[in-house]
Order: structure tokens, then sequence, then C-alpha cells
């Protein structure tokens, strides 16, 4: 795709503007860092556009702070006051759930997901966001926690004009063919490697 022209350009009696207007499900999967990252940086480009933006966290704990959050909320506030940018939305599925899944039985964590994924698919069906985030939901996918085939189903259906961008290692096939964007993200070398622990400024 040079200098953003399409390689080709499909028979399907569209024009330009329809085509560029057509709804974006967007995956980002791999073993390596930045996904949720590069989310969040389509986000603010989507808030910066207006875009009302819902963000759904599905593992990361409750009690983390994270610096995408703060930010994010601190844009939600500046909106309210001055009207710029688009409304801000933040959601953590469940009580302090993240890897090492402590606070809870699997149970809990389960239903927790699934009745988070149920809101989605509410606020979908109602258009309540134009651009949506749901941070490490492949693991859900993944842990079976939530059906693959309902949420593929769900979100080749929805309505409008809602983008939506799923992050999270290990991204079923069915998501990945119905996804119009999907990027691998690929480990290189990572601190980690050497021992070292996340930083502030890098990891939050």
């Amino acid at each position: 795709m040079p200098k953003g022209v399409p390689e080709n350009v499909p028979a399907d009696g569209l024009t330009t503007r329809q085509r560029r207007n057509q709804p974006v499900l967007a995956v980002h999967t791999g073993p390596g860092k930045g996904k949720s990252t590069a989310a969040f940086g389509m986000a603010l480009r989507a808030w910066n556009q207006g875009f009302d933006i819902g963000v759904f966290q599905f593992v990361k704990s409750a009690k983390w702070k994270v610096g995408e959050e703060a930010a994010f909320r601190a844009l939600g506030e500046l909106h309210e006051t001055s009207g710029v940018g688009g409304a801000v939305s933040w959601h953590k599925m469940g009580e302090g759930w993240s890897w090492a899944r402590k606070h809870g039985t699997e149970e809990d964590h389960a239903a927790a997901a699934l009745e988070g994924w149920r809101e989605i698919t509410r606020r979908l069906e109602a258009e309540t966001h134009r651009f949506y985030v749901l941070d490490e939901f492949t693991y859900p996918l993944k842990w079976g926690w939530v059906n693959t085939e309902e949420v593929v189903e769900v979100l080749r259906s929805r309505p409008g004009n809602q983008h939506v961008v799923i992050t999270g290692r290990d991204a079923p096939q069915a998501l990945i063919d119905a996804a119009d964007l999907v990027t691998e993200m690929t480990k290189i070398k990572h601190p980690m490697d050497a021992g070292r622990k996340g930083q502030r400024g890098i990891e939050w």
C-alpha cells in the first residue's frame, strides 16, 4: 500500500467515500510489547476527530493505575468542559483480577468477563460509542469464558460506523479472519530478558 493508495480496488459498487467510511475491526496480537499501546494511539486519533471512545479492559487489575487511563480520563474531562475532542468512557472488567487471577474463583472471573462482553454487545447495538478498545480481550476468548463465534457474529453485524480494536496474545483464527486490520507484534528484544522489571513511563 504505497503512499496510502490501495493496490487493488474491489468491484463492489461502492464509491471511494463509502469504502473509506466503512467501520474497521482491528486486532493487535502476538508475543511482543505494544499491542495496547498501539490501540490507545488509535483511540487518541479517534478522540481528536470527536469520536465517542469506549475502553474496556479485561485482564489488567482494577487496582492498577495505568497511564493511558489517567490521560484519557483527563481528555474526557476536557471534552466535558470545553467540547474539544470526544467523550471517554473507561471500564475495567471484574474486581482486581489480573494475570495471577488470585482474587475470586475461575467461575467469578469467567462471569465477570462474560458480563463485560454482554455490556459491550448492548452498547454496540445502541451505537453508544464510535470507537471501542477491547483491551486484552483475546484472553477470555482463549480461556473459553466468552464464545468466539458469538463475538465474531456480533462484531460482523454491528450497526453504523463503529470501529473496534481488540488486543491480546493468541487471537483466535476466527477473529483474525473477521478483522479488517491485523497486526502481529513480534519480540526481538525486551528489557526483561536482561532481568529488568517494568518501569515508570515505559510500562505504566
